[in-house]
């Protein structure tokens, strides 16, 4: 990126603007990207050049410091709305209290250059374009309120209320793509021909090219404060960079393993678990004596760079997620010379072995199974990923009955596929028959589709069945999820409620818009269903199975018309 800049205060006696740019190296560079931001006080307040630099010295200082999990969206967002929760409170303990013209009011537009996406946030009149050769693209929308073809004000800003709604967008770049961002003192004076002109006066200095837009502005009798930023995009990153591809080019391939060796500082005890995607270990921490689960790469990976990118994937997200129900990586600060990741060494079973063990559990051990699972899920979903492999293999019990998330190598991360062409939310990676259907269909998997596979769970547990057998993988369209027939709860296990089954029917919903809104919903109704739940009568037969309805009917009628032809032949 090529980032040039300037501000002046023009023919006013204070500059009510403020700007900044942050053009990180290393990770950041690649997990949160370069911004540019730009603010604009309004001019009937003496504060509000306060609220500008606040806004903008925030949102770079604070967006660095969200986490490398989230989304440009979700990251911006929020904090923006903590900057605007703490003007507003300013201006709350001032006079402006009963006047937000006075208070700490100021609009907004940053721009965040992440992977190969631009994404836009915005609040107020500041205004954002694309540079074309003939015209300029506006990419932001104005907040302002026309009350006549003379009069306007600002309808949208920061600080002006107790919450702010922030407009998002984003694209696709070009490298050679121009972006321009300026406040109204400058946009309602320059046109698509002056920002051509200073870009070909100085094509290799964007601050000058920025200046001659002030001096334009200013020439065609602006009378407000003067900002200009100009971005260029150089070069965009691969389509399938990924943020730690660089240490596992660093990382040698580990060699053969065996019992009793030293690698990287452990000692093997023994094999623990092999497949196509990894090889675990028992092993033990010479540093700490400390058992561990260590996990090399299987050799079927060596050719695949992804792959490989997503083994290491693993470590990372569990350093970020701070759970007792998801498993947690072992802490060394020791230099690592080959692939490989450390976790933490649980001793006990499955899931799967547990529902072996225990074929018919009662409702309050399933309860409190699932509440747990759950809490593992919500702390994914507060960083903004999705496990998207949920089964009885990936859940681990201890001595104590804790369940711990484990594997996390279909993890979608939504901070790290943005710009990428990584796996999407919607991408099948997970085992089928515990995937919702509108992964099949298209959908864009969500925390709804993660709870109906938490519910197929539930019902494992109760019935040592699938809710809907084996037909959800064969799920293709809308039309196929809409004909998958429920098995009711209570035809495996007629000792449970009625009620039990209308909450997991609905969490099993094909439709995710049907379900219960959050975990935490569903968690709720285990424990303390409602009113529409406790009221629950089981649907028909008809409703139920409409193959055994059909085939009962005409069984009746068979033999109906067989008792009839008797007693005509009888001659009764």
């Amino acid at each position: 990126m090529a980032v040039g800049q300037h501000s002046r205060a023009g023919r006013k006696a204070q500059n009510q603007d403020f700007h900044g740019a942050c053009v990180p190296t290393g990770p950041l560079l690649q997990t949160k990207g370069v911004a540019v931001a730009l603010a604009d006080g309004i001019g009937s307040s003496a504060v509000s050049q306060i609220a500008s630099a606040a806004a903008v010295r925030g949102f770079l200082d604070d967006y660095y410091g969200t986490s490398e999990a989230w989304s440009v969206r979700r990251a911006g967002q929020r904090v923006l709305e903590a900057t605007n929760s703490w003007l507003h409170a300013q201006s709350q303990r001032t006079d402006a209290r009963f006047d937000r013209d006075r208070g700490y009011v100021c609009t907004f537009s940053a721009l965040v250059f992440k992977g190969r996406e631009a994404h836009l946030l915005h609040v107020g009149d500041t205004r954002v374009y694309r540079v074309h050769p003939q015209a300029l693209e506006q990419l932001s929308e104005d907040h302002r309120v026309r009350v006549s073809s003379t009069e306007t004000y600002l309808g949208r800003a920061l600080g002006a209320g107790p919450a702010v709604e922030i407009d998002y967008r984003s694209w696709d770049t070009e490298p050679g793509e121009v972006y321009l961002l300026a406040t109204d003192g400058v946009w309602e004076h320059v046109d698509a021909a002056a920002v051509r002109a200073a870009l070909v006066a100085h094509p290799d200095d964007l601050d000058a090219a920025a200046s001659v837009l002030a001096d334009t502005a200013l020439a065609r009798g602006s009378d407000d404060n003067l900002t200009v930023q100009l971005v260029r995009v150089l070069a965009l990153p691969a389509a399938d960079a990924h943020p730690l591809g660089a240490q596992r080019a660093a990382l040698q391939w580990p060699p053969p393993l065996q019992a009793r060796a030293t690698f990287e500082g452990y000692t093997l005890v023994r094999e623990l678990h092999t497949s196509a995607r990894s090889q675990v270990w028992l092993a033990i921490d010479e540093a700490t004596g400390r058992q561990v689960a260590l996990k090399t790469p299987a050799a079927e990976l060596r050719e695949h760079p992804a792959l490989l990118d997503r083994f290491l994937l693993e470590e990372w997200i569990a350093r970020r997620i701070d759970s007792p129900h998801v498993l947690k990586p072992c802490a060394t600060d020791r230099p690592r010379t080959h692939l490989h990741v450390a976790m933490e060494y649980v001793e006990g079973q499955t899931l799967s072995q547990w529902m072996t063990d225990h074929p018919a559990p009662d409702l309050d051990t399933v309860r409190d199974l699932l509440g747990q699972i759950a809490k593992g899920l919500q702390a994914f979903h507060r960083k903004e990923m999705l496990h998207q492999d949920l089964r009885p293999e990936n859940l681990m019990l201890d001595r104590t009955g804790t369940v711990r998330l484990i594997d996390f190598g279909s993890v979608h991360v939504a901070g790290l596929t943005e710009g990428t062409v990584a796996a999407r939310p919607d991408a099948i990676t997970g085992s089928l028959q515990y995937t919702a259907p509108e992964y099949f269909t298209g959908g864009a998997g969500t925390p709804q589709s993660e709870l109906f596979s938490l519910a197929v769970l539930g019902y494992q547990m109760l019935t040592g069945h699938l809710p809907y057998g084996l037909q959800v993988p064969r799920v293709r369209t809308p039309a196929d999820a809409r004909r998958l027939r429920y098995v009711p709860l209570r035809e495996r296990r007629p000792d449970l409620p009625a009620w039990l089954d209308a909450v997991l029917r609905r969490a099993l919903h094909p439709d995710p818009a049907r379900r219960q809104e959050a975990l935490s919903e569903f968690v709720h109704d285990l424990h303390a269903p409602g009113a529409s739940y406790l009221g629950h009568r089981a649907p028909p037969l008809v409703e139920r199975n409409p193959v055994v309805f059909w085939q009962t009917l005409s069984a009746v009628l068979g033999a109906t018309c067989l008792v009839l032809l008797g007693l005509r032949l009888t001659g009764h």
